[in-house]
């Protein structure tokens, strides 16, 4: 079993891990774009470009599966990346998960970029899975940028940015972007309130994992023996793991190191 997984950069981390956990006898593909990143400031149709590119890099490795890991391609270039691809290879986007974060009632916040808050996308998903709930768009400048670093300091002044543009009374916070959910526990940490029940964080990563998995027709497997390979493609050339993506405890699974055995033990 091969699965590809494409982004800008290492907003792949949390996907990749989630199908590494899934399926410890994949082969991962990781293709991502460093030379023209970050895609979230690019218009439609230039994302659409760099997305097939990126893309393309994947399935020249045949591969049963393409997700793409990206909220940014998933709102502006699925149509032309399953265009392209399908129905050799089956492509799986990525949506916030505003519908299951609305289940629970709410209050609910949304972190996503500035060019994801507000616009119709975001609107579209609280029109139809957000009736009668109320949600607050809360835009995170420079929280993406920070993630992909690793710039601790960064990513801090980041949140702390957008924490406090987050109401308190919030019960459920949608990370509307991939990169955010390198960093769930310090989003949650800013947010907790002394004595409020206990916030619930939704990302992507782990259902997205699991349609991959069903879209070609394979079940999970967590305790296959771990013989999955792993290739990273950088904008078109073959590479390592980037070193900022080793910061973070979904990089060093992927990797392969101690570390990152808790991930998949689930510690």
């Amino acid at each position: 079993m091969k699965i590809a997984l494409m982004d800008s950069g290492n907003g792949l981390l949390p996907t990749a891990a989630a199908v590494r956990r899934l399926r410890p006898d994949a082969d991962l593909i990781l293709s991502s774009d460093p030379d023209g990143l970050p895609w979230g400031p690019r218009t439609p149709d230039d994302v659409t470009a760099h997305a097939l590119e990126v893309a393309r890099a994947a399935a020249a490795h045949r591969p049963d599966a393409l997700i793409v890991a990206c909220n940014t391609a998933s709102v502006h270039a699925l149509p032309a990346l399953r265009a392209e691809l399908e129905p050799t290879v089956p492509v799986i986007g990525t949506v916030p998960a505003v519908k299951p974060a609305a289940a629970g009632g709410g209050p609910v916040a949304i972190w996503a970029t500035p060019a994801t808050t507000g616009s119709p996308y975001q609107r579209d998903l609280i029109e139809r899975f957000a009736q009668g709930v109320a949600v607050t768009g809360v835009p995170c400048p420079g929280l993406a940028d920070a993630v992909q670093e690793a710039d601790d300091a960064a990513i801090d002044a980041a949140i702390e940015a957008a924490a406090r543009l987050t109401p308190r009374d919030i019960r459920a916070v949608v990370l509307g972007c991939t990169h955010y959910e390198l960093v769930a526990e310090r989003i949650c940490a800013a947010l907790q309130q002394p004595g409020a029940p206990a916030l619930a964080l939704y990302g992507s990563a782990e259902a997205v994992a699991a349609q991959a998995l069903r879209r070609i027709g394979a079940e999970p497997a967590p305790a296959a023996a771990p013989t999955g390979g792993l290739r990273v493609i950088l904008s078109g050339r073959p590479g390592p793991l980037p070193a900022a993506a080793l910061a973070y405890a979904e990089g060093r699974l992927l990797a392969g190191s101690a570390d990152g055995a808790a991930v998949a033990a689930g510690r």
